[in-house]
């Protein structure tokens, strides 16, 4: 992803003026074997040109909700019915569909999102090597069934035997920043588990949800085993989470949501699994051992990716004062050679932010930052010619004194935070004094990694990593979960842990 060879540029740019010749288009929902329409539609335009239409949506109602479940309720019977192999033979096949359809998803990705064409490359690739993840740990435990010893009971023979079944209907509901890979992984461990899907996108990204409800259909899901919704979180979202027929939810957003979704379901009747992935603020510790160049070039990929909306950027950056102002520096002349444009565009490796929410709530930061800190690059949004039209802002790094508010606020910009410390174990202390824990960086001498990994509180770790301080996690190599309020589970998704979740266990007993 780094280097990429020039028929990936391509194939891309190809790509691209195939989707842009047809954009604008009305989406429907999928519910059952239908391509429903709801009683009224939204609009979806692109934060990199906001005069750009991508198409019409549908604006599901609870009505719209209550049919999906109930057509995902209906098809589980037989689909948990279906043998495990089969399962896992439809899911491998929605993943060569999408495999085949790599750059025309990417370039709609790009445009939805305002992802960078590496990235939106990748964020669909992602998906499908998180598909082929979990259909490879299914296969690898033979369905999860195990065999225990008989009973020594004479004269009768009594087996025993362990299986893993699937819950029911299933919801997941993803968010806009990886609207492929967030959606598409947690859905097919759903479904290669047995469990039937709704599935909802953000409001801000539902293109990509329909593509991906076109994959299914077109891999041969059966009618009802997969359901597509689109619409607003706080109205299409919180009726889904809470309908009393879904028997398990898998749900990334804010953590104030997730928390809510996760008190929810473990009242009612009994408790129902809930798998949340609730965000981060994320912190590098720079030792004065590191490799400041190194250190820099991790912390502006990771600070600055995707427009710094990712849960897993780099938010915090703890350093030890020896070399505070050697890093500062170094981040500040990288920071000042991103190109921030039209991210379909190769040369531009930061496009806009998201939303006029978001836009807004980068200027707010920013003169908060100038009033109580000090920015050392960027703090400012960018409109001159073509960028006039979307959501451009600076990357922005800013020192800034322990304790204020912003050093606990997940902002999703592109800010990061900058402050020097007096010891290792003041910025493990401030790393750690958060309730969050998603990903965390370190930068320093081979003899205290140990201490890092020994004493940091994040489920994703990265040491003196040149590619990102904070992100890159991918299936099979790095497992990505967050502890204590980034995650509610404390297992990781692309790990060996992830699939049994979407699974309960049944002890079978047979006397002969």
């Amino acid at each position: 992803m780094f280097d990429a060879p020039p028929w990936l540029h391509e194939q891309f740019e190809a790509a691209l003026t195939d989707v842009r010749d047809n954009i604008g288009a009305e989406h429907t929902m999928l519910i059952g074997d239908d391509e429903a329409r709801a009683n009224t539609q939204f609009a979806v335009h692109s934060p990199i040109d906001t005069s750009c239409l991508l198409g019409h949506f549908q604006e599901s109602s609870a009505d719209d909700v209550d049919a999906a479940v109930r057509a995902a309720a209906n098809a589980f019977a037989g689909w948990a019915a279906t043998a495990w192999s089969a399962r896992v033979a439809t899911i491998e096949r929605v993943a060569s569909l999408i495999e085949a359809s790599v750059f025309h998803l990417a370039a709609v990705v790009a445009l939805e999102v305002g992802k960078n064409r590496m990235e939106s490359i990748a964020d669909v690739q992602e998906t499908i090597d998180l598909m082929r993840w979990y259909c490879r740990q299914m296969r690898d435990h033979h369905g999860f069934a195990r065999e225990h010893p008989n009973d020594p009971i004479p004269d009768h023979v009594s087996r025993n035997r362990s299986v893993l079944k699937p819950y029911g209907v299933w919801a997941v509901i993803a968010p806009f920043n990886f609207p492929f890979a967030l959606a598409g992984g947690p859905v097919a461990a759903a479904l290669i588990a047995g469990n039937t899907v709704v599935l909802k996108s953000s409001s801000a990204t539902p293109w990509s949800g329909w593509l991906l409800a076109q994959c299914m259909r077109e891999a041969g899901v059966p009618a009802g085993v997969f359901n597509y919704i689109s619409g607003d979180g706080a109205t299409v979202g919180d009726a889904l989470a809470r309908h009393p027929r879904v028997t398990g939810i898998t749900f990334t957003g804010s953590r104030p949501v997730g928390t809510q979704i996760l008190r929810g379901y473990a009242g009612g009747a009994y408790p129902r699994p809930c798998i949340a992935e609730m965000g981060g603020k994320n912190a590098v510790i720079v030792s004065r051992y590191a490799d400041i160049s190194r250190a820099a070039q991790g912390i502006v990929r990771s600070a600055f990716g995707l427009q710094g909306q990712k849960c897993s950027a780099c938010s915090r950056i703890l350093v030890e004062r020896p070399v505070a102002e050697s890093l500062a520096d170094r981040i500040v002349e990288l920071a000042r050679e991103i190109n921030v444009g039209d991210p379909t565009v190769r040369q531009h490796f930061m496009g806009p932010v998201i939303n006029r929410q978001a836009y807004d709530r980068f200027q707010r930061a920013c003169a908060e930052l100038k009033t109580d800190g000090q920015v050392l690059t960027g703090g400012n949004i960018l409109t001159e010619g073509a960028l006039a039209g979307g959501f451009y802002c600076e990357p922005t790094l800013a020192q800034l004194r322990l304790g204020h508010p912003l050093w606990e606020q997940e902002l999703f910009l592109p800010i990061t935070l900058l402050t020097p410390v007096d010891s290792l174990n003041e910025a493990m202390e401030a790393a750690n004094g958060l309730d969050v824990g998603l990903t965390a960086g370190f930068y320093g001498a081979r003899e205290e990694i140990d201490w890092f990994l020994g004493n940091i509180e994040a489920g994703v770790t990265y040491c003196n990593r040149p590619q990102g301080a904070t992100t890159g996690a991918w299936p099979g190599y790095q497992s990505f979960g967050g502890w204590k309020g980034s995650g509610s589970t404390g297992k990781a998704s692309g790990s060996w842990y992830y699939l049994q979740q979407y699974v309960r266990e049944q002890s079978q007993t047979i006397v002969d």
